[in-house]
């Protein structure tokens, strides 16, 4: 059981670690080191979604033959459908951005920010819970190492995000370094909550785990391509976030591979 709770933790160690950068840097990240951080976390969450999350749910449905995909490819759309209406629910505001998206509430711009993580950061929760909730269920298709190489990806992807939220709320909104790190470290808080939440409905949900593995792979996709690759293109052009999206890629699927 220490292994799990480690397991569920490490991703919001990656995000708190970040949200520390406010004590040692100045002002935001220079536009070219987040166009490559923002690449490379693209890289792990995509190809965490494949290696961790879509392959096993069709290794676990092989039973259904030529139509093991079933499962993944209604997942898969059920993880996008479900982001989308979050998107269109839940009144919140991107980085960089000057109008909220969602419903028109009178928030302040830093709840409006938080609220944006908090909807990235739920199903990277549900995908490390349901990971572990399948070690737990002993699905020969998930192992102990597999499951720590995606919560290993995803806390390194986060450690830039955890930056990339304390640091403007220091530069923009003029908060104290404590109070911005520590509302960076809040953003993160849901990914163990919704991994917890997970494991204790696991023993309801077993039989629906391929789905649940592959909606957890279309909602962080959804986020790829929604937010993440858009914003390494805004601004002047560089090559820096395709680099640092193969770069991201590539580590997340060695760790997989090699842990796995």
């Amino acid at each position: 059981m220490t292994q799990i709770l480690a397991g569920l933790l490490l991703p919001f160690v990656g995000t708190s670690a970040g949200a520390a950068c406010v004590f040692f840097l100045r002002g935001e990240l220079n536009p070219r080191v987040q166009k490559a951080l923002l690449g490379f976390a693209s890289g792990v969450m995509v190809a965490a979604s494949v290696w961790s999350l879509l392959i096993p749910a069709m290794d676990m449905s092989q039973g259904m033959g030529r139509f093991a995909f079933v499962p993944a490819l209604a997942g898969l759309g059920l993880g996008f459908v479900f982001l989308l209406s979050m998107d269109k629910l839940v009144p919140h505001l991107h980085l960089g951005c000057a109008e909220a998206e969602g419903p028109r509430v009178r928030l302040k711009k830093t709840t409006m920010l938080l609220l944006a993580v908090t909807l990235h950061n739920i199903p990277e929760g549900m995908a490390v819970g349901v990971i572990f909730a399948g070690i737990l269920a002993k699905q020969t298709e998930i192992t102990l190492a597999g499951a720590f190489a995606l919560s290993l990806g995803i806390a390194i992807q986060n450690f830039p995000e955890g930056a990339v939220i304390s640091l403007p709320l220091r530069s923009e909104e003029g908060m104290s370094r404590t109070r911005a790190c520590v509302l960076g470290v809040l953003s993160g808080a849901v990914e163990p909550a919704a991994g917890l939440l997970t494991i204790l409905l696991s023993r309801f949900i077993l039989p629906l785990l391929p789905y649940l593995l592959s909606f957890a792979a279309g909602a962080m996709l959804y986020v790829v391509v929604e937010e993440l690759i858009p914003e390494t293109a805004q601004g002047e052009h560089s090559n820096l976030g395709t680099i640092g999206f193969a770069v991201g890629f590539s580590l997340m699927m060695i760790l997989d591979v090699a842990l796995g």
